[in-house]
């Protein structure tokens, strides 16, 4: 049987993974100066949103020991929860443009 812990650290060992930028595609290895940017942009975010996450999971993990505010698990649980909106919108932003590039007639 599988404890919380055990999951809470699959958990961020895959949230390790996705900030490490791992993927099987070396399709674009040509990535222009500004390309650059971008990504270490969204690496930069992907980071903070990993944290914001931890974070969160850690205090709710402290609020079940009663080691923790109940004020403090809300706060993080809500502030993880709006951060993974936002990555999800913006996911979803993404890959609606990707669809309209590939409408594009050539």
């Amino acid at each position: 049987m599988v404890t919380a812990a055990q999951n809470i650290n699959q958990v961020i060992n895959a949230y390790k993974d996705a900030s490490r930028g791992v993927s099987g595609d070396s399709a674009g290895s040509e990535i222009a100066s500004g390309g650059d940017e971008f990504a270490s942009l969204v690496k930069g975010a992907i980071r903070e949103a990993i944290q914001i996450g931890e974070r969160g999971e850690q205090l709710s993990i402290a609020g079940i020991n009663d080691k923790a505010d109940l004020t403090q698990v809300v706060t993080a649980v809500a502030e993880a929860e709006v951060t993974l909106q936002t990555v999800v919108s913006v996911r979803d932003k993404v890959i609606d443009a990707y669809r309209e590039i590939l409408r594009m007639p050539m």
